[in-house]
């Protein structure tokens, strides 16, 4: 048997390399993490999730601060954002978390950390800056990076990206987003929320394109009302460096070029796997931008070597990035045969109203041919909703012909949080009249669950057949008031 200096090798600090290390090293084998960073976390802690959550957080204060009369309490004299103190806030978070990604603690879990660039040498050894590490599996978890699209003129033109956006030493007084996907929707809020002028071009006509259509029109007009300027239909001709502007020519279709003008461009049109530079093509794993190609078992053409995180190309989710990290594990380490199932991930775009959702939407069950029956409650019904002026939003139940729940959609304050209720649901197999007859507190927003449940249940209850049923056997009378 080949001799390899440890037992299994992780490319990349992520959550998906964070979690293979932290559960292979804890059962007991010899397991190498290698990060190119200069620290633990990955994008999701220093330039993704845990940022723009913070700033998203921050922005809603603010705003709800401008509108404290709405609330019948006194005006505020609200004074201009100093983005230095909040970029200290979003730093302040990220170094706390950063205690439970540091190179100490996994060390403690027995996992040794080494930072740089690595290649593979052959398929079972890397080349560190000079230093040959082998191992008997490795993993391939370097995450992803914002894609650039090939708009002339771009690349002579400074641009932003996600990795960008929480250091700035002032506010940009305006802003323009290329793409209108998560990250662009919650960054357009957030900033112009703040005090930054933010206009949003998107190609298609609908932002959000994963999501249903009306429910992401619902949040563009939230965003509209706030201030954000939306451009869709639109294409991006060119873009050049003004000097304290930047100018994007676009072009709706049928219509003249028009030029915009903003002191910043964000670029946010979809991610590209980190696999460059590995040198994937001399030991013969295929690869494109979105990302490896995978068996069930998240393993290259190598059996040995796998794939988790965004180069899987599938949900670029951290949670996703977890769940298949522990895949990987079964596989790599325990020696079960485990395979993926992304049926019931769920996702959220932290907007303000949050977009959450599990299973299949109204898309994706048209786009399959499921057919489905689709039940709706609206949050301008649920008394919490309204004690705290949320009157945007609604919870959208899809269920098969059999009445088996395939998908659940939350718009509304905390979504992402209420989905919760139904991942579990999902995962366990609950029925929606086990949901329904669970005793929910009042008043809270996770009502919506228990009411969207109990009004499917309330039409096989309350139908006509059962009432004629118990009228025949228990004599019941009928109506006490009203028509007959």
């Amino acid at each position: 048997m080949a001799a390899y200096d440890y037992d299994i090798g992780i490319l990349g600090g992520g959550s998906a390399g964070l979690t293979v290390a932290a559960g292979s090293a804890q059962l007991g084998a010899k397991t190498l993490l290698i990060e190119k960073e200069e620290k633990l976390g990955g994008d999701c802690l220093h330039f993704g999730c845990v940022p723009s959550k913070t700033l998203i957080h921050l922005a809603r204060v603010y705003h709800l601060m401008k509108r404290s009369e709405e609330f019948g309490l006194p005006p505020v004299e609200i004074k201009p954002v100093n983005f230095r103190e909040v970029a200290k806030r979003i730093q302040a978070v990220i170094q706390v978390i950063q205690k439970h990604d540091s190179e100490e603690r996994f060390c403690g879990l027995g996992a040794k950390v080494e930072f740089g660039a690595p290649t593979f040498k052959d398929e079972h050894t890397v080349d560190l800056e000079g230093k040959s590490l082998s191992a008997k599996n490795w993993v391939i978890a370097t995450g992803s990076s914002a894609a650039i699209p090939p708009v002339p003129g771009l690349e002579k033109t400074p641009y932003l990206t996600n990795r960008d956006l929480f250091s700035f030493d002032r506010l940009p007084a305006s802003m323009i987003i290329l793409g209108a996907g998560p990250i662009a929707a919650e960054m357009a809020q957030a900033f112009n929320r703040l005090g930054t002028r933010v206009s949003v071009i998107q190609r298609s006509g609908q932002i959000l394109s994963n999501e249903d259509k009306d429910l992401a029109d619902s949040i563009m007009e939230v965003l509209k009302t706030e201030g954000v300027r939306f451009y869709l239909h639109t294409a991006i001709l060119s873009a050049r460096d003004l000097g304290s502007e930047r100018e994007v020519i676009i072009q709706k279709k049928g219509e003249d070029p028009i030029p915009l003008k903003a002191e910043r461009i964000l670029v946010a049109l979809g991610r590209e796997a980190n696999l460059k530079g590995l040198n994937l093509e001399g030991i013969g794993i295929p690869y494109d931008e979105k990302g490896l190609k995978l068996d069930a078992r998240l393993r290259t053409g190598h059996k040995h070597i796998y794939g988790a995180g965004d180069v899987t190309g599938t949900y670029p989710f951290t949670h996703a990035a977890g769940y298949e990290g522990s895949i990987v594990v079964s596989n790599a380490i325990f020696h079960l045969p485990r395979k993926v199932n992304y049926t019931f991930v769920p996702w959220c775009t932290y907007t303000d109203p949050e977009l959450a959702s599990i299973g299949m939407n109204e898309k994706r069950a048209k786009e399959a041919g499921v057919e489905y029956d689709l039940w709706v409650e609206e949050f301008k019904d649920n008394d919490r909703s309204l004690a705290e002026g949320e009157q945007v939003g609604r919870i959208k139940m899809l269920l098969d012909k059999k009445g088996k729940p395939i998908g659940v959609q939350i718009l509304g304050p905390r979504a992402g949080d209420l989905l919760s209720e139904w991942v579990a649901a999902f995962n366990g197999g609950i029925k929606p009249m086990t949901l329904a007859a669970a005793v929910h507190p009042y008043p809270t927003l996770g009502e919506i669950n228990k009411k969207v449940a109990g009004t499917y249940l309330s039409s096989k209850i309350f139908s006509e057949r059962i009432k004629k049923g118990l009228r025949f056997f228990f004599n019941l009378r009928g109506r006490a008031c009203g028509p007959t």
